[in-house]
């Protein structure tokens, strides 16, 4: 048997940035967050594995901080197992 992962995608204001990101790793199952500008340009990628939790996610939530700071609208891409 093959396990596929479902990928999503949000579009949210930059504002909204951190707070969904941190709602969608609470969620669990994510292998992978990207986030995209809304000309549709990776401006980020952070693998996520089973396990990764308080200080290891720290600097990642501040660079998401940092950038919902310098965007208007993006999109996250959740991949999840």
């Amino acid at each position: 048997m093959s396990k596929t992962n479902k990928s999503e995608t949000y579009n949210v204001k930059g504002e909204e940035l951190l707070k969904r990101v941190k709602e969608l790793i609470h969620e669990g199952n994510i292998r992978k967050i990207t986030i995209k500008d809304k000309k549709g340009k990776e401006i980020v990628q952070f693998p996520l594995t089973f396990g990764v939790v308080g200080t290891l996610l720290a600097p990642a939530l501040a660079a998401i901080g940092a950038i919902a700071a310098l965007v208007t609208e993006c999109s996250i891409t959740v991949e999840r197992k």
